[in-house]
């Protein structure tokens, strides 16, 4: 590829404002594309890239034992223009990483400005835009424009997903007490001899009590311009359908049929089933248990279920207007669309949630697009990383069929080598210890990884 041509990125939020910090610092050039202030969102506030539209925190800093915060060093040791701000504008949150929104985002839009590599554009991207260049980086967002999300619609050969997501809570599976649930798929039909399901069984008065919780229980408000966007009747709330009558989810979500309680041998009232979210099983998320209800009654009501009492959320569920493709079926590990070469997708839009979930698969797809740029070999940051599994639960560890947006946690790393020496006990680590290992082993292996492969590119 022709060195005067410059890598277009559509959109200047996290994503893309980390995808453009990437290839400049890299000697790439870039056009920044951002509609705002000539087309305006009915959420944004100002025309500064990396506007932070909600929270201004970014989660929890501790790089010890929260997967986030392993995240936010990992994207500290890559140079990230996200995490140098984020530090230079820090204000007092506790072990969180909060940052005063304004000076934050004018901070790195005065560093984009400035850099000589990277020109802004302003104004809305057309489709015959897009046709026009050879090598592109879509980091929309979830406020991706009509025009543009329906040429995504039109590319990827997929239906808009611009609606409100219901998501369901995923669940640690070690935190789920076997002494009351069981596995088993219905009449016995799964793929796995023990059963594809972990069941959960509620009796009559168990049942009713909770679902007068569910049409009690408070609920997320929708922002002003979310009102008008329609419920995706697949992905229907669990409280919108409790309300449809008190027995409704006991004949959906919620059915026994099929299913023997082995610790009573008889048939529950009703149950609620899990169903595995990743590879290597650690993950499992609530079948058919999207909901809206506020994180803290979630928790609440979600423990009354029997073997639940002590769970651990790697998600609560949730609810907001969103616009992702399915990236395990449509992207290669490299953010690639595999029907067009020419585009890569970043950001929010990949079916990442998060701030610096976000940044995370910028900085990646800058890294990827500048080594493309420049004729260089490039690696895949470790599988071991935050890094290394964001990328690959986006690209190939999610089931397509069942595809949600997540946020970064430890249910997504590898588990940890067991020991080799055959004269060793083998410890299998559990909450801290086990939280504090895997943390150490990512940063460990990102920092070679980002000598290795980023310095070389930096200086090449």
């Amino acid at each position: 590829m022709s060195p005067k041509v410059p890598v277009h990125i559509i959109g200047g939020g996290l994503a893309g404002s980390e995808a453009a910090w990437l290839l400049a610092q890299s000697g790439v050039p870039c056009v920044l594309h951002e509609m705002r202030p000539i087309v305006a969102t009915q959420a944004h506030q100002t025309e500064n890239l990396a506007e932070l539209v909600c929270s201004n925190s970014f989660r929890s800093d501790d790089k010890e034992t929260n997967a986030v915060g392993v995240l936010h060093e990992e994207m500290r040791l890559c140079g990230s223009i996200i995490m140098q701000q984020a530090d230079l504008t820090r204000v007092p949150a506790g072990s969180a990483l909060a940052v005063d929104r304004e000076t934050f985002s004018e901070g790195v839009t005065s560093k984009l400005k400035n850099h000589p590599l990277v020109q802004l554009e302003r104004g809305e991207v057309k489709p015959h835009d897009i046709s026009d260049w050879n090598n592109v980086i879509i980091a929309t967002g979830p406020l991706t424009s009509s025009t543009i999300a329906e040429e995504i619609r039109k590319i990827t050969g997929s239906e808009s997903l611009a609606f409100f997501d219901a998501i369901a809570p995923v669940i640690y599976r070690e935190s789920i007490d076997f002494e009351k649930a069981w596995f088993q798929s219905r009449y016995n039909r799964g793929t796995d001899s023990n059963g594809d399901y972990i069941n959960c069984p509620l009796n009559k008065v168990q049942y009713e009590d909770f679902i007068d919780e569910l049409l009690t229980t408070e609920l997320v408000e929708f922002k002003e311009w979310e009102k008008n966007t329609p419920y995706f009747e697949g992905c229907m709330p669990v409280e919108e359908i409790a309300r449809r009558g008190k027995d409704t989810l006991r004949f959906g979500p919620m059915k026994p049929v099929g299913l023997t309680n082995p610790h009573t041998s008889e048939q529950p009232y009703a149950v609620v089933q899990l169903r595995q979210d990743n590879k290597s099983a650690t993950l499992f998320n609530m079948v058919g248990f999207q909901t809206k209800a506020k994180h803290g009654n979630q928790a609440k009501i979600f423990k009354s279920i029997p073997g639940l009492e002590n769970a651990k959320f790697a998600r609560l569920g949730g609810l907001h207007r969103n616009t992702f493709i399915n990236s395990p079926l449509l992207l290669n590990q490299t953010l690639k669309l595999k029907t067009d070469m020419r585009l890569r997708f970043a950001g929010q839009i990949t079916g990442v949630e998060g701030y610096i979930e976000s940044a995370a698969i910028g900085l990646l797809s800058g890294y990827f697009a500048a080594s493309e740029y420049k004729e260089m070999d490039y690696q895949l940051p470790p599988r071991t990383t935050a890094l290394g599994s964001l990328i690959s639960y986006i690209t190939q560890d999610a089931s397509v069929e069942l595809f949600q947006p997540m946020n970064i946690n430890f249910g997504l790393f590898p588990p940890l080598e067991k020991s080799k020496n055959p004269n060793e006990k083998t410890k299998t680590l559990k909450g801290r210890e086990r939280k504090t290992a895997l943390a150490k082993r990512a940063l460990s292996d990102i920092k070679l990884w980002s000598y290795r492969y980023l310095k070389e590119l930096h200086s090449s």
